[in-house]
């Protein structure tokens, strides 16, 4: 048996859904699909339904239902069995022939009774019983047409989409983002009959909105299995004022506190706010392959942490735009072919250069070994070269099949490398370094001065200028890096002028992207007025204000910014690279910032760094569980 971990924990839970979908009609939510995708690949299940039609089908409101050729039906859902969820359950149903369904939810019956205002002291006294799956399973019976008909309703903890060995993603939670200041006004306005919330150090479990409280409760309820999975007692740790109320549930969370009594393992888990620190996840100082991969190429339909390789090269088909979509695309997790898997490992662990002489090698090795004609070249690795590897699988169908995950790693490798926004990535970075060095010299409205002549509507700019989204980006890294800094009149015009500018060129843009839809609220640049853009420009310079201001509460962590001096530029010092110091250095005093959350009495006489020397803790999860989760998508 292999060791306990995240992607056994993930396969296991999967093996139990495996065993109901044999000849069913099989309907996913995207992140449910998502973790099957990273977990044991599509092929798995569809081997597992056993029939040689493709009977996958995604849920939602509109998809189809079964015929009467289709008598089983076997739902997989991420989310609480409630409201629309149920009602899409109804609507596929009725509109079918079933006679067996099986529904699979990834959360477990505890938080569905929550979900239902259940008291604590009466969930208390239904310990093993489960009367909300019941009663969802005689409406199964009753929506298929008759109560002698089967129904199965079932917890599964689908949680994770593992990503690698020490990296799991949490797809279903990939729209959970960390509390920002001015959410307190929001709590405020929820809540009129009750105390004003200051700040967020003043926020807890009681001030959230019911939609969120759930949502977090969901969450913990899959940590919760996981931490059963690997056996451990856990004890809970935060960075951040969402991370506290995550850290604190989980930690007072009923079936956990049963659970403990009897694990045999000991772990640390330490949440952190991703606010806290946003200026890795939207800067280019990182030399990985992998980080330039998930940023230029596109993302795969209904995924969050994946994207779509260009498969058309190996086939006979023209490279040429219209034909890319004839072709299905490739993707990177590689989670049924082992030499896939291995090279996704080192592109993740490797820098750059040599991530790409990884890929070459093992391109070079597979060829090797299926006596393709391979030319050797050593030096430097290039697009070219890399593609030339390739093409020489194009014509061996064999070949193809064997190591077909390779070649989309391979095809991703220099998709990304020949991509424009590559050739970008040293502005960037180099803009960056800039920022980094002027912050230390200069006020907020200097660096934002800087910021303004980059900003040209779309029949002004080259391939070499920023977009509006990237502009975006920067200036996320501008306030995020900054943090805390004094509002002055020049600031303000600073501001002002950069809104302004903004909200031109977005009026300007001959089509919105996503990205600027979701900004402006308007689908279309028809019917974009430069009074709309101008009010979006106040709502998102609000939102920078409040991200540079994410540190304010921290007493050690207040800055990811580290000034130069006569022997070191200025530089950027990530907020969980200072949390892990912190925590492994044994000659620091208690950290202040790491909040030790209590699940009962004896706890509370425990101080925050000697339950780190009690509980090892790291940044992964490996065969000793040690976990730090970010309260945010990757």
């Amino acid at each position: 048996m292999s060791t306990p971990g995240v992607l056994s924990f993930t396969q296991q839970a999967w093996e139990q859904v495996l065993a109901k979908v044999k000849r069913a009609v099989v309907y996913l939510d995207a992140a449910c699909a998502e973790s099957l995708h990273w977990g044991c690949g599509s092929s798995r299940l569809l081997e597992a339904v056993g029939n040689s039609a493709c009977y996958l089908r995604e849920f939602e409101p509109a998809a189809v239902g079964g015929g009467a050729e289709h008598p089983k039906a076997v739902f997989v859902l991420s989310c609480l069995l409630k409201g629309r969820t149920v009602e899409t359950l109804r609507d596929i149903i009725c509109r079918s022939h079933f006679q067996y369904c099986v529904v699979v939810t990834a959360v477990n019956h505890a938080v569905h009774l929550t979900a239902n205002h259940v008291p604590p002291a009466a969930a208390a006294e239904l310990e093993g019983q489960q009367p909300v799956f019941e009663q969802l399973e005689e409406k199964l019976c009753e929506w298929m047409g008759n109560m002698n008909y089967t129904a199965e309703v079932l917890h599964v903890p689908l949680l994770l989409a593992p990503a690698a060995p020490h990296l799991a993603l949490t797809p279903a939670f990939a729209s959970l983002f960390p509390l920002l200041p001015q959410d307190v006004h929001i709590l405020n306005r929820a809540r009129p009959d009750k105390r004003r919330l200051g700040n967020l150090a003043e926020v807890d479990a009681t001030t959230l909105t019911p939609e969120l409280l759930l949502t977090i409760r969901c969450l913990v309820s899959g940590l919760s299995s996981l931490c059963e999975h690997l056996g451990v007692r856990e004890e809970c740790f935060a960075v951040g004022s969402l991370s506290r109320i995550i850290a604190a549930d989980l930690a007072n969370f009923a079936p956990a506190k049963n659970r403990r009594k009897t694990a045999t393992g000991r772990a640390s888990v330490v949440f952190v706010d991703r606010t806290l620190d946003l200026t890795g996840a939207v800067g280019h100082h990182g030399d990985n392959l992998v980080e330039k991969i998930l940023s230029v190429l596109p993302q795969l339909p209904g995924h969050t942490n994946d994207v779509m390789v260009n498969m058309v090269e190996l086939t006979a088909l023209q490279a040429e735009e219209e034909n890319q979509n004839i072709v299905a695309p490739g993707c990177l997790a590689q989670s049924n072919d082992p030499a896939a898997k291995a090279l996704w490992e080192a592109l993740l662990n490797t820098k750059h250069k040599e991530a790409v002489m990884e890929v070459r090698r093992h391109l070079v090795e597979a060829a090797s070994r299926e006596n393709l004609p391979i030319k050797m070249s050593m030096g430097r690795v290039t697009p070219g070269q890399l593609t030339s590897y390739i093409h020489l699988f194009k014509n061996n169908l064999k070949a193809l099949r064997n190591h077909c995950g390779l070649l989309q790693l391979g095809l991703a490798t220099v998709q990304t490398l020949k991509h424009l926004q590559t050739a970008k990535w040293d502005n960037f970075l180099a803009f960056e370094r800039l920022l980094l060095q002027s912050i230390g010299e200069s006020t907020m409205s200097v660096v934002l001065n800087q910021l303004l002549p980059m900003i040209k509507p779309s029949n002004q700019r080259t391939n070499d200028d920023y977009s509006p989204e990237e502009l975006l980006v920067l200036l996320i890294y501008i306030y995020s890096v900054s943090g805390e800094f004094s509002v002055d009149k020049d600031l303000g015009e600073g501001e002002e002028k950069v809104k302004k500018a903004l909200a031109q060129v977005f009026c300007e843009e001959s089509e919105l992207s996503p990205l600027l839809q979701k900004i402006t609220g308007c689908d279309s640049s028809i019917n974009l007025t430069f009074h709309k853009s101008r009010s979006a420009m106040d709502e998102l310079f609000t939102s920078l204000r409040d991200i540079a201001g994410a540190r304010n509460l921290m007493k050690q962590f207040k800055s990811v910014y580290v000034p130069g001096n006569h022997t070191h530029q200025a530089s950027y010092k990530p907020l969980l690279k200072q949390v892990v110091e912190e925590i492994f250095n044994p000659e620091r005093p208690d950290p202040v910032d790491i909040e030790h959350m209590s699940s009962g009495l004896t706890d509370l006489l425990k101080t925050g760094f000697s339950m780190f020397m009690k509980y090892p803790c790291s940044s992964s999860v490996n065969s000793t569980p040690r976990l730090v989760i970010k309260t945010q998508p990757v």
